[in-house]
């Protein structure tokens, strides 16, 4: 694959990938770090991209394992220095996602995927070996958890 090709490859994808990672592991450096090891993984291995889905749904599964393969060894409660100094109208966006947190992993990674990753539900569904349907399902189960969590915080 040429130069060129690979490069417009990472700038259509990068973002997409480094907001997925940024909501798996809650940590921007890491979520850079992991991008940057998921595109090196995926050019490494270019050739068994067979062409059978989207190639943002290839490169989520190669994101996926990356973060297990490198995981820090000090999984310690993400780092709350920004926090402070966040203004209120970023309060609601971070209950959202602490109650997102609270979610079981697998419907936790689907709201991910398709909030901060922006994927469809038949992309979640490839990269999870899942049906779309169950994608929709799982989605929408979260979605009604978070919302019953906001009518109580506030």
């Amino acid at each position: 694959m040429d130069k060129e090709k690979i490069d417009e490859i990472y700038r259509e994808n990068a973002a997409m990938i480094y907001k997925y990672l940024c909501g798996l592991t809650q940590d921007s450096g890491l979520a850079e770090e992991l991008t940057q090891e998921t595109f090196f993984q995926a050019m490494k291995g270019i050739d068994k991209f067979r062409g059978d889905c989207k190639i943002s749904v290839w490169l989520c599964g190669i994101a996926k394992r990356s973060r297990h393969k490198t995981a820090p060894l000090d999984d310690t409660i993400p780092s709350t220095e920004n926090v402070e100094s966040k203004s209120l109208d970023n309060l609601e966006k971070i209950e959202i996602f602490r109650l997102m947190h609270n979610l079981d992993d697998v419907t936790r990674e689907v709201m991910y995927l398709r909030l901060a990753g922006e994927l469809q539900f038949s992309e979640i569904a490839a990269i999870l070996g899942k049906t779309e349907n169950w994608a929709r399902v799982t989605y929408y189960r979260g979605k009604q958890k978070i919302m019953k969590g906001m009518r109580e915080w506030n």
